[in-house]
């Protein structure tokens, strides 16, 4: 593999559909219908939110592809930072927020400590394995 993200991967699209045609007409359904011009919200304002999404999961051909069609749309280089910005501060006040489970699991894990001997629970943690897959 030359480039792992290249732009010409995309062309690949077509053949991933005839292996898997039910889901994958289902999705470009799906997908086309929520892209679709709606009284609610325009398609530009759609692409603006792709932009955004695209960011937080990180996925460049999607930055790519919705990033054009912001462009194509009117979109401005401003409006696009503006809600990478929004993007950015609820992405870290996800993770801020998310910390009261870090905390939860601290404290649950003092008084497990505290209820059980400390050497048989280690033990047995270590012989379960990983409980996380994430």
């Amino acid at each position: 593999m030359s480039h792992y993200y290249d732009r010409s991967n995309l062309s690949r699209i077509p053949d991933m559909v005839k292996l898997a045609q039910p889901a994958a007409e289902a999705y470009l359904a799906f997908e086309q219908e929520a892209y679709a011009e709606s009284e609610i919200l325009p398609v530009r304002t759609k692409e603006l939110i792709a932009v955004a999404v695209a960011h937080v999961t990180g996925c460049p051909y999607c930055i790519d592809v919705h990033v054009r069609k912001f462009k194509s749309l009117g979109g401005t280089r401003e409006e696009i930072v503006q809600a990478l910005m929004v993007a950015a501060s609820t992405r870290a006040g996800a993770v801020l927020s998310h910390g009261t489970h870090a905390l939860m699991a601290y404290e649950e894990s003092e008084r497990d400590a505290e209820a059980a001997d400390l050497t048989d629970k280690a033990s047995a943690t270590a012989a379960e394995g990983p409980e996380c897959f994430c």
